[in-house]
């Protein structure tokens, strides 16, 4: 089974542009998955003041965090996760890694790399 993590910015940027988060991730994904999020984004999107985010992630299920969530997304992904992220440095680092990631692509469609 795979797992799905959900950065912060990959959330806030999916429904600022009106996407359906869990119909596209099902869509690009054709193997059993889970969708998880490191807890330290939570804090994050109440920072943010994302009311609709916070609704939509209390159905994930969250990652204990020690770290910030860059590092803890790295440190829990392996073969088995694919990472739902935009931030630039994060994606090198994943993809040094051999980590997949999925990328939001014209502002409204998933795309898995």
């Amino acid at each position: 089974m795979k797992t799905i993590l959900l950065d912060t910015n990959f959330i806030v940027s999916a429904l600022k542009n009106k996407i359906d988060i869990f119909r596209e991730i099902e869509r690009i994904i054709e193997e059993n998955y889970e969708i998880k999020i490191i807890d330290k984004t939570v804090q994050e999107l109440e920072k943010l003041k994302e009311k609709l985010a916070i609704q939509i992630i209390k159905k994930i299920k969250k990652i204990k965090a020690t770290e910030d969530v860059d590092t803890e997304i790295v440190k829990n992904s392996d073969k088995n996760t694919i990472v739902a992220t935009l931030d630039r440095e994060l994606k090198h680092k994943l993809k040094d890694k051999g980590i997949r990631t999925i990328t939001i692509r014209q502002k409204k469609y998933f795309k898995i790399n």
